[in-house]
C-alpha cells in the first residue's frame, strides 16, 4: 500500500495535466465553512468525466433500499419524458431560484435546513411534473449533515424517496447527481455496496468522474476497507488521475478505522513525500482518528504540531472531533476541546448544530456540556432566542422524546446558571405543542413542586388532537392528569375540547362521572348550556334552563351561544319562552332590573349579530318573536330600542320598528324626555295649524304634506287615512306614495292597492320608486294576490322603472319569504316576470329561492333539478353547495355523482372539485375533504377559498374553517397570510383572544409573512382584551384614538402626516380642508393609497370636499397599481363635489390602460372618445394598448375607429402605421377569417414594397403564443413565397427571429434552409441581440443564433454573452467567454470590461485585467457614438 502512494510521487512530474497533483490542493478555511458540516466529513473536488471499464467485486452487499433507487435507470435509457416547454422550464428555473434561495438563506443563517422546508420544496417541485436537473441535485444534496435534527437513518430513506419519486416524474440524473447521493451517504453513515454503486452507474450509461472514485474511497476507507479503497486507487492510478489530499484524508481514516494506527500516522509522511503539504483537513481527519481511540495526549501533541506549522484549525473543525469523542463513548475529553475554541465570528450556530447532531444521536449530555460553553452573544441566536439561552436544545431534546427527568435537570441548571429565565414553562410549550402528554405531566408536576402556576390552557393543545379525532379516550386521559394536578376544570375547557369530543352532553355526563370527574359543577352545567344552546336546541334548552335542580347562573357564561342558537334556529316559542325566562326567574340576576337590562341587551345583541341578510330573510320570523315577547310583558328601554332601530333602518328593514316599539317601557319614555309626549304635541300642533289655515281660506298644500309624513313617521295608519279622507283634494303625488308605503308596512294589500289606483285615476303617467313598487310586490304575494304583483312589475317595465341593487336585494328577499313556505309557483311566476321584462339580470341570488323551497320541504331531489334548470336557462347554479351538502348527508350517491357530472360539464372538473371539498367541510368529512386537496394538479383559487372562508365568519363556524386553513397550508399557490386573516376575522367576531393567539403562533411556525392588515387585527383583538402584543405595530396617522384623557391631545397627535418636504402637517379636529389635501397628495404620492382612499372617503361622509389635484393624484396612483374599481369610486365623489371635474390627461390615459388590462375594451373605447371631447391628446402607450385589445378580440371596427380618431389628431400622436395593420390582422385570425389577414400581408409588401420597413413579427408572435397552426401554416408560406418570389426578406426574417425567440430552434434551422436570404439580415440580428440582451436568462437565445447562422460577427455576438451574463451575474461562464474571446484575438470594448470587472468585485474576487476607470455610461455614450459615425460612414 505504501509503495503504490509512493509512486504518486511521479505523478506531479508529468506533462498531462490529468496526472498531476494540486500541491494546495486544500481548501481555504473561509471556503471550507461551506464544503463540510458538523457530524460528517465530505470529500469535494473538480468533476472530470472519466470511463470505467471493469472493477472488482467488493466484500459487502449492496442494501436493498439502495437497489431500488436505481433500479428503474437502465430501463429509462433512451426513454425520456417530452421536453417540457419553453414555458415551463422558465417555471422550473424560477422555481429553483426560489427553492435556492430559502435553503441558501437557511443555511447562512443557522447552517442547516428544516425538514419541513426540503419536505415543502420537494412537494412543489413535484407539482410541476417536471422536475429538473438542477432542482433534484439541491435537494440530494440538502439530505446529509445539513439535517442535524433528522436521525441518520431517516436522512437517507428521504433521499431515497426523492431519488425514485423525482426519477419517476422525468428528472434525467448525471454523474453530479450520483455524485450528491455518495456524498449523502458518507454523512449518514449509510452502508452499501461500491462496486454495485458503479454497475448501478454503468447500467444508467453514466460515466464516474474523479470525484465518484474519491467518495467510492472515502466509503470504503469509512468501514476500514483499506482492500478495497487500494483496488479503486489502483484504478485511479491507471486511468493516470491526480491523487488529492481527499484522497489521502480518506486513507487516514481508513488505516484508523481498520486499527492500524501506525499507518494512519504515517500518510502525513506519505503526502509530503508526494509534494502534497497537509491542510486543515488532514489534521481533522488525524485527529478524529485519535479521537476516536480516546488518546487525548495525542489530539493534544497533533494540535500543537498543527499550530507549530501554521494550519489554522477553526472551531468548526474542533466541534468535529468532540463530536467523534462523544460517539466513541470517550465523552470526559470534551471539556478539554471546548476550552481550546475561539469563538470565532459565525461560532453559535455551528455550535448549536453540534448540540443538534449530539441529541438526535443520543449525546445530549455531551450537547448540554457544550451548550453551557456558549459565549454571551445572545444577540446571535435564532427565531427571537435574545433572551433565553438554550431554547433550541430543550426544544429538540422534546422532539426526540428524551426522558422528563433529564429535561428537567437541564432547566433547573439552565436557571440555577440565568442562562434562561423559564426553561420549565418553554418546555412544557414544546412538549404540549408535540403533544406529548406523558412529559407534559411530569414538566407540569415539577413546576408545581417550584410553585409555578398550572393553567387550565396549559392542556387545550393535549385536547384539540383528540376533540378532532372524536377520542374520548384520550379526552379522558387529559382530563385524569388535570385531576392529579388539581388543575380546575373550567367552562371554556368543558365547552370547546370537551364535550365535542363525546356524541352528545349525556354521554360526556356519564363518562366524566366515570373517570372520576365532577360534572355537577356550575362550569360544567354552563358548558353543557352552551353547547345545547349553540347546536340550536331550543326546546331541550328550556327544559335545562327551567328545571328546578338548575343552579343561578350569569347570563354572560353563555350569552354568545344563546345568540349562535337564536340565529340558527326556527323555534320562535323557544325563543319567546327563554328570554321570557331571562326576564323572570331570579337564577339569572339578582333584582328585577339588573334581568330586566340583561334581557333588554340580549334582545339587541340577537339584532346586532346578525347581518342584514339574515335579518330581511328572518323577518316575519322576528316578528313573531317580538309580538310573543310583547304578549309576555316584556320591556326594554328606550335607549334599547333606539339602537335596534337604528340597525333596523340600516338593514333596510323599517317595518320591524313597529314591533320592537311594542316593547318600549312607557315610563322610561317618559323619564328619557316624554319622547312619545313631544312627539304627539307637534303632531297637535300641526293639525291646529292646518284647520287654522282652512279656516282662513289659505293654502294648506305644505301643513298637509307635513302632517301626513308626521303621521307616517309615527305608523299611525288610521288617524293617516282619515286625514286623507278630509283633505282629498289636497292629495299629491308624494302624499299617495308615503301612504302606499304604510299601508304596506301595515299589511294592508287592499288600502295600498285602492291608493294606487286613485293615483292612477288622477295622473297616469306619474310613477312611484322602485322602493315603493317592491313594498306592493311583496304585501301583494305575501297575500297570494300574484297575478296583482305580476301586474305591478310589468307597470314598473312600462314606467322604465330602474332597479338598483338594493332593489333586487329586496326582490330577493320577497321570493325568499315565499320559498320559506315552500310556494314554488309563486317564485316560479315571479321569477318568469322579472328576468323575461329585463327588470332585472338572472344572477344566483334571485335564482335561488326555488331551490330553497325545495330544500325547506326536504325535497332534494327536486332543488337538485331546480339549480340544473337554472343553469341551463339563465347560466346560474343557485344552493348547488346546500344541495351537494345535503346529499352526501344523506349518502345518496347516485343522485351526488349526477350533480358532480353536470357541475364538472357546465363549470369545468376544477370547481367540481372545490364544490366537494367545501361540501366534505361543511359535513364534518375532514379525512374526505384532505383526500380532495390531494388530487394531483389541484391549485389554490382564491375566489373559491374566500367564498366558503366568508360563510364560515358569516355563520361563526371555526371548525370547518380552521380545518380548511390546516388543509390548504401545501397547496399550490395558496395565499397563506390571506387564509389566517380570515381566522383572526372570525377571532374577532367572536371576541376569541386565545385562538387569535394560536393562529399567530401557528403563522410563525409556518413562517407566514403576515400583512399589515393582519398584524393590524390581531393587534385589536388582542388589546380589546388586554392582552400584550407580541409584536409592534405602527399607528395608523388618520386613526382617532379615544381618550378619556386629553382626546384632542391625542387626536392632534393622531392626525399628523409628514409632507414630502419633511416638513409635519397637522391635521386635527379643527384641520382645513387644504391640509386634508395635502395629506392625500402625500400619502399618494408615498404609494400609501389605501389609507389616502379612507381619508377621501371619510371626508366625503363628512360633505367636505378636497381640491380636484388631490383626487387626481389619488386616482393616478390607485389606476397605476391596476384598481380601476376604487379609482372609479373617488372620481365619482369627486363630481358630487366639484362641478364639471375631469380627469386630467395622464389620469385617462391611466384609465384606459388599466380597462384594456381588466378586459374590458368598450369601457375604453368610450374613455379614449371622452378625452377627444375634453381636448385631451391620448397618449401613445394608450392607443397602443387598446388597438392590441380589440385586435386580441377580433374587433376589426373598433380598430378602424381608432385608426380614423388618430388620423385626426394628425401628427400630436407619432404612431406607426402597423400598429393598425397587425391588429386588422390578429382580428381576422381571432375571427376565423385568416385567408383575409394573409391577402393583407400579400398587398402590402408586394404593391408598397418603398418605403420604411414593415415588421410582422408581432403578429408572428401572438400566433405562436396562441400555439394556431393554422394561421402559423399559411402565414410561414405567404412568408416564404414572399422571400424567394419577391426577394421580400423580412417577413420571413421576422418569422425566423420569433422561432428563435420562442426555442423552437428546429422550425427556425428549416426555415433558414428554405429561405437562405434570412441570414444575410445581420442588422435585425444585432437589433434583436441588443434587445434581449438587457433581460436575464437570453444567453441560449444567442447561443442558437450563433449556431444557426455561425457567419455572424463574433466580436458581436461575444458583446452580446458578456452583457447577459453580466445582467444574470453569472461569473463562471462571463469568464469563458472572455478567455475563447481572448483566445481567438477578439477585441472586448471597455464597457463589456467594466461589467466583468463588476462582476468579480461582486464575488468577492480579484479583476485580473486592468479595469477601465470612467462610468458605465462614459463607456455606452462611447460606444454609441462609434456605431453611430460607422453607420454613417458606410
Amino acid at each position: 500500500m505504501a509503495a503504490l502512494l509512493r509512486s504518486s510521487r511521479l505523478l506531479k512530474l508529468s506533462p498531462s495535466p490529468l496526472l498531476r497533483v494540486n500541491i494546495n490542493s486544500h481548501v481555504p478555511p473561509l471556503n471550507r465553512l461551506y464544503n463540510r458540516a458538523v457530524g460528517g466529513r465530505g470529500i469535494e473536488a473538480c468533476p472530470r468525466l472519466i470511463s470505467l471499464r471493469s472493477l472488482g467485486a467488493s466484500r459487502s452487499a449492496w442494501s436493498a433500499v439502495s437497489l431500488r433507487c436505481f433500479s428503474a435507470a437502465a430501463e429509462r435509457k433512451g426513454v425520456v419524458k417530452d421536453e417540457p416547454s419553453i414555458a415551463l422550464r422558465t417555471k422550473q428555473a424560477q422555481q429553483f431560484d426560489w427553492a435556492l434561495a430559502k435553503l441558501d438563506s437557511s443555511v447562512r443563517r443557522t447552517g442547516r435546513v428544516t425538514k419541513t422546508l426540503i419536505q415543502r420544496i420537494f412537494h412543489d417541485i413535484c407539482r410541476t411534473g417536471y422536475p429538473s436537473a438542477n432542482q433534484a441535485l439541491l435537494l440530494l444534496r440538502s439530505c446529509g449533515s445539513l439535517l442535524p435534527e433528522m436521525p441518520l437513518e431517516e436522512r437517507s430513506q428521504l433521499a431515497h424517496r426523492i431519488w425514485e419519486k423525482l426519477q419517476e416524474l422525468g428528472a434525467v440524473y448525471d454523474v453530479s447527481h450520483y455524485n450528491a447521493l455518495l456524498k449523502v451517504y458518507l454523512q449518514n453513515e449509510f452502508s452499501f455496496s461500491p462496486t454495485d454503486f458503479l454497475a448501478k452507474m454503468e447500467a444508467a450509461n453514466v460515466q464516474p468522474n474523479r470525484v465518484t472514485y474519491q467518495r467510492l474511497i472515502a466509503a470504503y476507507c469509512q468501514n476500514g476497507d483499506i482492500e478495497g479503497a487500494s483496488k479503486i486507487l489502483g484504478f485511479m492510478k491507471s486511468k493516470d488521475l491526480p491523487i488529492t489530499e481527499a484522497v489521502f484524508n480518506s486513507l487516514l481514516t481508513g488505516h484508523s478505522r481498520a486499527g492500524d494506527m501506525e499507518s494512519a500516522e504515517n500518510i502525513l509522511s506519505v503526502m509530503k513525500g508526494a509534494g502534497i503539504e497537509p491542510g486543515p483537513d488532514s489534521y481533522l481527519a488525524l485527529l478524529v482518528a485519535y479521537a476516536e481511540v480516546g488518546n487525548m495526549s495525542k489530539i493534544k501533541e497533533t494540535m500543537d504540531t498543527a499550530q507549530s506549522k501554521d494550519v489554522s484549525l477553526m472551531d468548526r473543525d474542533l466541534m468535529q472531533v468532540v463530536f467523534s469523542l462523544a460517539k466513541a463513548g470517550h465523552q470526559q475529553y470534551v471539556p478539554e476541546i471546548v476550552e481550546c475554541m475561539r469563538h470565532e465570528r459565525g461560532y453559535v450556530p455551528d455550535a448549536m448544530n453540534l448540540c443538534l447532531s449530539l441529541i438526535t444521536q443520543g449525546f445530549e449530555d455531551t450537547a448540554f456540556t457544550v451548550l453551557k460553553t456558549f459565549p454571551g452573544l445572545q444577540t446571535e441566536l435564532q427565531d427571537g432566542e435574545t433572551l433565553n439561552m438554550g431554547n433550541f436544545f430543550l426544544r429538540h431534546c422534546v422532539n426526540m422524546n428524551k426522558s422528563p427527568e433529564k429535561l428537567v435537570a437541564y432547566c433547573m441548571q439552565l436557571k440555577d446558571s440565568n442562562l434562561h429565565s423559564s426553561p420549565l414553562q418553554f418546555t412544557l410549550y414544546c412538549a404540549l405543542e408535540s403533544k406529548n402528554l406523558a412529559m407534559a405531566v411530569e414538566i407540569m408536576k415539577k413546576m408545581k413542586e417550584k410553585g409555578l402556576p398550572i393553567r387550565p390552557h396549559y392542556f387545550w393543545p393535549l385536547l384539540t388532537k383528540h376533540q378532532k379525532d372524536k377520542n374520548a379516550a384520550g379526552t379522558l386521559e387529559v382530563l385524569k392528569a388535570m385531576q392529579e394536578l388539581n388543575v380546575h376544570l373550567d367552562v371554556d375547557t368543558y365547552s370547546t375540547y370537551v364535550l365535542p369530543t363525546f356524541s352528545s352532553v349525556d354521554s360526556a355526563r356519564a363518562a366524566l362521572k366515570d373517570a372520576g370527574c365532577a360534572v355537577d359543577t356550575d362550569d360544567f352545567i354552563a358548558a353543557e348550556v352552551r353547547t345545547v344552546a349553540a347546536s340550536g336546541k331550543l326546546s331541550e334548552l328550556y327544559s335545562l334552563l327551567s328545571s328546578p335542580s338548575f343552579p343561578a347562573i350569569s347570563l354572560n357564561l353563555f350569552r354568545a351561544s344563546l345568540i349562535v342558537g337564536f340565529r340558527g334556529s326556527k323555534d320562535v316559542t323557544s325563543m319567546a319562552k327563554i328570554t321570557e325566562l331571562l326576564y323572570t326567574d331570579s337564577r339569572f340576576g339578582q333584582t328585577e332590573a339588573d334581568r330586566a337590562e340583561n334581557t333588554a341587551y340580549f334582545l339587541f345583541n340577537i339584532f346586532d349579530g346578525m347581518t342584514e341578510t339574515e335579518v330581511q330573510a328572518k323577518e316575519e320570523m322576528l316578528r313573531e318573536y317580538l309580538n310573543q315577547l310583547s304578549s309576555m310583558n316584556i320591556v326594554i328601554h328606550v335607549n334599547i330600542y333606539r339602537g335596534i332601530r337604528n340597525i333596523l333602518n340600516s338593514y333596510h328593514v323599517p317595518e320591524l320598528i313597529k314591533d320592537v316599539l311594542v316593547l318600549v317601557d312607557k315610563q322610561t319614555r317618559d323619564e328619557d324626555g316624554s319622547e312619545s309626549k313631544v312627539l304627539e304635541g307637534k303632531l297637535d300642533a300641526q293639525g291646529r295649524r292646518l284647520e287654522e289655515l282652512k279656516s282662513k281660506g289659505k293654502p294648506v298644500g305644505n301643513a298637509f304634506r307635513q302632517l301626513i309624513a308626521a303621521m307616517c313617521a309615527e305608523e299611525n295608519l288610521p288617524r293617516a287615512l282619515e286625514l286623507k279622507a278630509q283633505y282629498e283634494n289636497e292629495m299629491t303625488a308624494s302624499c299617495y306614495a308615503l301612504l302606499i308605503n304604510l299601508c304596506c308596512r301595515h299589511d294592508n294589500p287592499e288600502e295600498a292597492l285602492n291608493l294606487k289606483r286613485e293615483l292612477a285615476r288622477k295622473d297616469s303617467a306619474v310613477m312611484l320608486d322602485a322602493n315603493k313598487y317592491m313594498s306592493l310586490v311583496k304585501v301583494l304575494s305575501k297575500h297570494g294576490r300574484v297575478e296583482e304583483a305580476v301586474d305591478i312589475l310589468k307597470e314598473m317595465k312600462e314606467k322604465n322603472v330602474r332597479m338598483l341593487d338594493t332593489t333586487a336585494t329586496r326582490l330577493f328577499h320577497i321570493l325568499n319569504a315565499a320559498a320559506l313556505k315552500g310556494d314554488v309557483a309563486t317564485i316560479r311566476r315571479l321569477q318568469d316576470t322579472v328576468f323575461t321584462l329585463g327588470l332585472v339580470k338572472p344572477t344566483s341570488n334571485l335564482c335561488s329561492p326555488l331551490v330553497s323551497a325545495y330544500l325547506e320541504s326536504g325535497d332534494v331531489f327536486g332543488a337538485l333539478e331546480a339549480s340544473m334548470e337554472s343553469q341551463k336557462q339563465y347560466n346560474q347554479m343557485p344552493r348547488i353547495h346546500d344541495i351537494i351538502c345535503h346529499l352526501v348527508e344523506k349518502g345518496e350517491t347516485e343522485p351526488l355523482q349526477k350533480a358532480m357530472d353536470f357541475v364538472s360539464q357546465e363549470r369545468g372538473e376544477m370547481m367540481m372539485l372545490y364544490d366537494l371539498y367545501f361540501a366534505f367541510l361543511q359535513t364534518s368529512r375532514y379525512k374526505e375533504a384532505r383526500k380532495i386537496l390531494e388530487t394531483p394538479g389541484l391549485r389554490a383559487r382564491a375566489g373559491r377559498l374566500q367564498w366558503f372562508a366568508e360563510k364560515c365568519i358569516a355563520s361563526q363556524q371555526m371548525e370547518p374553517l380552521e380545518n380548511m386553513v390546516d388543509m390548504t397550508a401545501k397547496l399550490f399557490e395558496c395565499d397563506r397570510d390571506e387564509m389566517y386573516y380570515y381566522m383572526l376575522r372570525l377571532c374577532k367576531d367572536m371576541n376569541d383572544w386565545q385562538k387569535a393567539e394560536a393562529v399567530w403562533t401557528k403563522m410563525q411556525e409556518e413562517n407566514v409573512i403576515p400583512r399589515e392588515r393582519t398584524l393590524r387585527l390581531l393587534a385589536d383583538i388582542l388589546k380589546n382584551n388586554n392582552q400584550e402584543v407580541p409584536f409592534d405595530m405602527p399607528e395608523v396617522w388618520y386613526g382617532h384614538p379615544e381618550s378619556q384623557e386629553h382626546p384632542d391631545d391625542i387626536k392632534e397627535e393622531g392626525l399628523r402626516v409628514e409632507d414630502s418636504t419633511g416638513s409635519s402637517a397637522s391635521l386635527s379636529k379643527d384641520t382645513k380642508p387644504r391640509d386634508y389635501h395635502l395629506a392625500v397628495m402625500t400619502l399618494s404620492k408615498k404609494g400609501k393609497v389605501e389609507e389616502a382612499l379612507k381619508v377621501v372617503k371619510e371626508m366625503h361622509r363628512q360633505g367636505q370636499a378636497l381640491g380636484a389635484t388631490s383626487y387626481d393624484i389619488l386616482i393616478k396612483a390607485l389606476l397605476a397599481r391596476g384598481n380601476l374599481k376604487d379609482a372609479m369610486e373617488v372620481k365619482d365623489i369627486a363630481s358630487k363635489h366639484i362641478a364639471g371635474f375631469k380627469l386630467s390627461e395622464m389620469a385617462n390615459n391611466l384609465q384606459i390602460v388599466t380597462q384594456v388590462k381588466q378586459g374590458d375594451i368598450k369601457g375604453a373605447l368610450a374613455s379614449i372618445k371622452d378625452m377627444l371631447q375634453f381636448d385631451q391628446v391620448p397618449s401613445h402607450l394608450a392607443i397602443t394598448r387598446l388597438v392590441q385589445g380589440l385586435g386580441s378580440h377580433g374587433d376589426l371596427e373598433g380598430i378602424q375607429e381608432v385608426e380614423n380618431i388618430v388620423k385626426n389628431l394628425g401628427t400630436s400622436v407619432n404612431l406607426s402605421y402597423m400598429l393598425f395593420v397587425n391588429n386588422k390582422a390578429l382580428a381576422h385570425i381571432k375571427n376565423g377569417d385568416i385567408d383575409n389577414a394573409v391577402e393583407g400581408f400579400d398587398a402590402l409588401f408586394t404593391q408598397n414594397s418603398d418605403g420604411p420597413q414593415k415588421s410582422i413579427a408581432f403578429v408572428f408572435r401572438k400566433v405562436l403564443e396562441a400555439n394556431n397552426g393554422a394561421a402559423l401554416d399559411k402565414l410561414s408560406a405567404m412568408a416564404e413565397r414572399l422571400c424567394n418570389q419577391f426577394a421580400t426578406y423580412r417577413p420571413a426574417t421576422d418569422l425566423f427571429m420569433q422561432y428563435i425567440d420562442a426555442g423552437r430552434t428546429e422550425d427556425a434551422k428549416f426555415l433558414l434552409q428554405r429561405c437562405t436570404a434570412v441570414a444575410e439580415q445581420k442588422d435585425i440580428m444585432v437589433a434583436y441581440m441588443t434587445k434581449i440582451s438587457q433581460n436575464p436568462g437570453q444567453s441560449d437565445k444567442i447561443k442558437n443564433l450563433h449556431k444557426l447562422i455561425p457567419d455572424l460577427e463574433k466580436e458581436n455576438v461575444f458583446t452580446f454573452l458578456l452583457k447577459c451574463y453580466s445582467v444574470d451575474k453569472d461569473l463562471t461562464s462571463a469568464k469563458a467567454v472572455y478567455q475563447q474571446m481572448q483566445d481567438e484575438g477578439l477585441q472586448v470594448n471597455e464597457l463589456s470590461l467594466k461589467r466583468l470587472a463588476l462582476l468579480y468585485k461582486n464575488a468577492g474576487e480579484a479583476v485580473p485585467f486592468e479595469e477601465p476607470p470612467e462610468t458605465f455610461k462614459f463607456y455606452a455614450d462611447k460606444l454609441k457614438a462609434l456605431q453611430t459615425q460607422s453607420s454613417t460612414d458606410n
